[in-house]
């Protein structure tokens, strides 16, 4: 009877953890699928308002300077009053950012409309690895991981076929705005019917006891070196990926002949490596002992592989199929990433944590992408690839770093208290 009962147990233990993961995914795939409110819609844009790429290129910069300043503040908020509410907050602000788009008359609306899908998508980190690590079981946090990363990737595959799609039924791009901020509205009210899967304050960490002394600065956690390794692994490695979402598709036009036709396909390819990389990752990430080691070799070999691409000797028949095959590598290390950072982090600061290293992501969006181009525009389409592996090299020593301090932390003891010296 008692093996009935733990079977009936783990089993209930196990489809709650789920609930929790498939509601973090969808939460975070409308993040994801919010990035790219704008960008599809860039060709009507300028048709209607005749605004130049450079002008259209600020929405995205605005996006993401506040969604990185916004992170970092976030992971407080997430510490203090919960990640749930302010989960619900976010889809608001998707919401509010949709509707100002279907309703702008001009670049000071769409500007609006950029800042506020920025607002809304800062607290996703924070938010997200704070649900997931206080309610998912430790046997399945690999996979939780994997799920969060693959929904962020459908996210960013599905919106440009949702707007544009939408465009060519309707023949409105307010039409097509408007029905993404259903699609938010739609996503919060889910939540908010699932709300007992998402509340991490009932599995909150520990306190401190009293005994132990005095509670630590809430900014001490910026102390730690581990932080700012992990901050700045996903710089570089965010810098290599908007390389190639950017501009590989040009670059493997002018490096190797090809129509746009073929090199268009290559960032979709890369992204549906990355999420298939992503499922095996998740039983990688629960496995192995030094997360940094699985991580260096995953992105290695992608950037071994963009390397080859660039030197421009394979045949231009491979050269997309090799620059997709690559995103397979990023896709693997994705769950071991979080997985390391979730050793970084220090008790009871999970939030923080996450939004001040993911951070790091939002940065690399912003500032890589004028990088790139500069060199695209240069006639440099070789140094896009190349410089996409060295930055995901320079992640690779980054992660290696954290690794290294995460395992001297957990090595040493508790500082005792010092004998007061005799008098």
């Amino acid at each position: 009877m008692s093996a009935m009962a733990s079977s009936i147990a783990l089993t209930s233990s196990a489809h709650q953890d789920w609930r929790t993961i498939a509601l973090v995914g969808l939460a975070h795939g409308t993040s994801h699928f919010f990035h790219m409110l704008l960008p599809p819609l860039f060709p009507m844009l300028i048709s209607e308002f005749g605004f130049s790429y450079a002008q259209l290129g600020l929405l995205v910069t605005t996006f993401f300077v506040i969604s990185g300043l916004g992170q970092a503040l976030a992971g407080f908020v997430v510490d203090k009053v919960g990640a749930r509410p302010v989960l619900y907050g976010a889809m608001v602000c998707f919401a509010l950012a949709a509707a100002a788009a279907a309703s702008a008359q001009g670049f000071g609306g769409l500007m609006l409309a950029a800042a506020l899908a920025g607002l809304g998508n800062a607290p996703f980190h924070p938010a997200d690895f704070t649900i997931l690590n206080k309610r998912v079981s430790p046997a399945r946090l690999g996979h939780a991981f994997s799920v969060h990363g693959i929904s962020g990737n459908l996210g960013w595959a599905a919106a440009p076929l949702f707007l544009t799609g939408l465009y060519a039924a309707s023949g409105s791009w307010r039409m097509a705005a408007g029905c993404a901020g259903l699609w938010a509205v739609l996503v919060l009210a889910v939540l908010v019917w699932q709300a007992a899967a998402l509340d991490d304050t009932l599995a909150a960490e520990p306190s401190k006891p009293a005994s132990a002394g005095p509670q630590e600065h809430s900014l001490a956690f910026l102390r730690l070196p581990s932080v700012w390794l992990c901050f700045s692994f996903f710089f570089w490695t965010t810098c290599s990926l908007s390389a190639i979402q950017s501009f590989a598709s040009p670059a493997l036009q002018s490096l190797y002949g090809l129509p746009l036709t073929a090199t268009s396909m290559v960032v979709t390819g890369y992204m549906v490596c990355g999420a298939l990389g992503m499922v095996l990752g998740g039983f990688l990430a629960g496995k192995a002992l030094h997360l940094e080691r699985l991580i260096a070799a995953c992105l290695m070999g992608t950037a071994c592989l963009l390397l080859l691409v660039g030197s421009g000797v394979v045949p231009a028949a491979w050269a997309v199929a090799l620059t997709a095959l690559a995103g397979l590598g990023t896709g693997l290390a994705g769950p071991s990433r979080d997985m390391l950072i979730k050793r970084a982090a220090p008790p009871g600061a999970t939030g923080r944590v996450y939004g001040t290293v993911y951070s790091g992501l939002d940065i690399g969006f912003a500032l890589a992408a004028p990088v790139f181009g500069a060199l695209l525009d240069g006639g440099s389409p070789r140094g896009v690839l190349w410089g996409a592996a060295a930055a995901l090299l320079a992640g690779v020593a980054s992660a290696a770093l954290v690794g290294r301090h995460v395992r001297v932390s957990a090595a040493q003891p508790p500082t005792a208290p010092r004998p007061a010296a005799p008098r």
